[in-house]
């Protein structure tokens, strides 16, 4: 079946094509760090209610887990962060998952700033997030290419109609390097969206501007009462255009990791949608 939330412009939220996305996330954040379940290839499923749909895999990729303070060797292991994939009608999606240590990054409270890599007067991004992407790969070997400048010659089952970057929470931050790279240095730029969940902000108000000109179709879709959205602090980081807010009153427990597992947001868009509510996990239920 075709999938009917495609090609949603961002500025006109539809829940149900966030729910699209997310999901996929949630497949990439059920792999192991250390373990590579999805091989080119390989056929993904994904469902929800009118939503059905095969993804084919064209490649995982792999990085450097995010250092901090608690465990700064972190970085040294090469772990994957996610997967290529492509339906059949040519849209192609990259699903970047978070991290467990980001709770320890939040702990850092440091949030440096770097000069952003990506392209010439993009201000500033966080050290750590960028150190992340940068070392971001198509294959554990650190010698391989990066993900940005892989696209053009991979190898996709049908001709690419679209891109669809997404993630959550450091995925959210790395789906935002990754999209701004995508834009700026390839000719992918006109097919590109961007879905984020959870994401913090990723640099500073240069940083943002430029993010905004150059990837406007892009979805911040951020729960109220999550602290990762808040951080790192203005007026040194600014996030980027087009939020999407999710109130969860108090249908989800006033905890840290409750607020902010990607199981909340998919349980928070699935009561916009009308349609077949999503559960969250087991303790996280509000009063």
């Amino acid at each position: 079946m075709a999938n009917p939330s495609l090609a949603v412009p961002p500025k006109s939220p539809d829940p149900a094509a966030a729910i699209h996305y997310a999901l996929l996330v949630k497949l990439a954040e059920a792999v192991a760090p250390n373990q590579i379940v999805y091989n080119p290839g390989d056929v993904i499923h994904i469902a929800y209610d009118a939503i059905n749909v095969n993804y084919t895999v064209v490649t995982t990729f792999f990085g450097n887990d995010l250092a901090t303070d608690l465990n700064p060797l972190r970085a040294q292991n090469i772990v994957s962060f996610g997967f290529l994939a492509q339906d059949p009608a040519g849209n192609a999606v990259m699903a970047i998952r978070g991290t467990d240590s980001i709770e320890e990054w939040l702990q850092d409270a440091r949030f440096l700033a770097v000069k952003c890599p990506i392209t010439p007067g993009a201000g500033l991004s966080e050290d750590g997030f960028t150190d992340v992407y940068e070392s971001l790969r198509v294959a554990r070997d650190p010698g391989s290419k990066t993900v940005a400048s892989a696209l053009a010659g991979m190898n996709f089952p049908n001709p690419l109609k679209s891109l669809t970057i997404c993630g959550h929470s450091l995925g959210g931050a790395l789906a935002t390097l990754l999209a701004l790279d995508v834009a700026a240095n390839t000719p992918l730029a006109s097919e590109l969206t961007v879905y984020t969940y959870a994401s913090p902000r990723v640099g500073d108000p240069s940083f943002a501007d430029t993010y905004d000109q150059l990837v406007p179709n892009t979805l911040r879709i951020a729960n109220r009462l999550d602290i990762v959205p808040k951080l790192p602090l203005p007026p040194l980081y600014k996030h980027v255009n087009n939020v999407f807010d999710l109130n969860p009153g108090l249908k989800v427990k006033l905890d840290i990791p409750c607020q902010h597992h990607l199981t909340t947001y998919l349980h928070l868009l699935s009561l916009l949608t009308g349609g077949t509510v999503l559960p969250l996990d087991p303790g996280c239920a509000g009063v």
